[in-house]
């Protein structure tokens, strides 16, 4: 008998089943490929400061990083990518590469580091989340480190202050956005009528900022205005995360054999 999967996650709000990107990647892609999750949200838990989320567990097996956890999960023979072309999953790959340069930035800067965001929605957020006396912990090293992982990536000579790189962040994104709602286009999924992992990885990071009520966020104004964008959101997040459907759709069809590209 397989070993059980159980997923440690900050938990859901908003009208999301998790308001963190990275977990919303990792549940996501459960669904798509039929695997059966355990969510165990780390809120209102000590694990709020020590768990590197999402963290999956299957025996004694631990797996963290959403890519990671999407490779463990297709060697355990839940592959919601086994029918993509060899083109489709080298598209896939610099997708998500594009994700992390361009949007990733922004999406941290519109969270963590906007002073008027962090101080309305994402500090008492997490702090309402956390015990006693992590709250008064926890948002701030996730801001420092948010701070530190922008300007790590995009703080170039000579743009080494935050004040600096902001504009070139956000122009990236908006850049970004406007290449993934081209390559989407009228279709349902980025690849025809199914859902792989680019589209997890695609939710993942959209729909918070689709979902989340921003105080201040030109970004997600920007978002706002790409329907194609929010109505791929929605549809999965009807289709797979709903109260009427709370187990998701799964697939149709299984792999009959293992896909070389996994």
């Amino acid at each position: 008998m397989a070993a059980a999967l159980e997923l440690r996650c900050w938990g859901g709000d908003w009208g999301l089943p998790s308001v963190h990107s990275e977990s919303l990647v990792v549940l996501a892609y459960s669904k798509f490929s039929g695997a059966k999750l355990t969510v165990c949200p780390i809120d209102w838990t000590w694990k709020t400061i020590t768990a590197s989320v999402p963290e999956l567990l299957c025996g004694d097996a631990v797996v963290q990083e959403p890519a990671q956890i999407l490779h463990f999960l297709r060697k355990q023979r839940f592959n919601a990518d086994y029918e993509l072309t060899a083109r489709q999953g080298a598209d896939t790959m610099a997708y998500i590469a594009l994700l992390e340069e361009k949007l990733r930035p922004a999406l941290l800067h519109t969270f963590w580091v906007d002073a008027e965001n962090y101080s309305n929605l994402t500090r008492p957020w997490f702090a309402s989340r956390s015990p006693f006396p992590l709250n008064f912990v926890v948002p701030s090293r996730q801001a420092s480190a948010a701070l530190s992982r922008i300007l790590v990536t995009k703080g170039e000579a000579p743009l080494h202050r935050i004040s600096e790189v902001e504009g070139k962040i956000y122009s990236d994104a908006k850049e970004c956005l406007n290449l993934l709602s081209y390559r989407l286009g009228k279709t349902k999924y980025f690849f025809g009528n199914s859902p792989s992992s680019l589209d997890a990885f695609v939710f993942g990071f959209l729909a918070p900022l689709f979902k989340a009520t921003l105080p201040s966020s030109t970004l997600q104004s920007h978002l706002k205005q790409l329907d194609n964008l929010t109505h791929f959101c929605d549809n999965i997040l009807a289709v797979y995360f709903s109260a009427q459907n709370p187990n998701g759709r799964q697939p149709a069809r299984q792999p009959s054999a293992q896909n070389p590209q996994s």
